[in-house]
């Protein structure tokens, strides 16, 4: 059975901004704290090929991946797919964005299955993005709501 997370945040802020920040790829690494760079690589209307890198782990390996994203603003959804797995034998992620009473739900949902040769299995997998995702999620919260503040 393959690994699939499931998080979401209500970031107190306008759907707008929210949907606006964290789509704006090239500031990343200024929004999320896990990642060094982000290079795009292609743009086509709404998908984009990029390269994702992070921060050294623990143990000082820099791990990077290509990925692609499309955004459909209409649906208030993205779409995106690791297109270098690396240790996933694939990786899909889709983002969903709602309006509720204080603000801004945004969800994340993440369905992969680790390679064989990977570090971690699909269990160990499902941890470490799960508890990475709270991280992550209430860093970009923060940001997101003092520039609301600020707006």
């Amino acid at each position: 059975m393959p690994g699939h997370t499931d998080n979401e945040i209500v970031i107190n802020a306008p759907l707008d901004l929210v949907w606006e920040m964290t789509n704006d790829l090239e500031n990343w690494p200024e929004l999320f704290s896990e990642y060094a760079s982000v290079e795009v690589l292609e743009r086509d209307g709404d998908r984009v090929r990029f390269r994702l890198t992070m921060h050294p782990d623990e143990n000082g390996k820099v791990w990077s991946w290509v990925s692609e994203r499309t955004t459909d603003r209409s649906s208030l959804a993205v779409e995106a797919r690791r297109v270098e797995p690396g240790p996933f034998e694939f990786m899909e992620i889709r983002w969903e964005y709602a309006e509720v009473p204080a603000g801004t739900r945004m969800r994340w949902i993440q369905d992969f299955a680790m390679k064989p040769t990977a570090p971690v299995d699909d269990d160990g997998m499902v941890e470490h993005i799960n508890r990475n995702s709270r991280i992550q999620m209430q860093l970009i919260r923060e940001k997101v709501e003092k520039r609301a503040a600020e707006q």
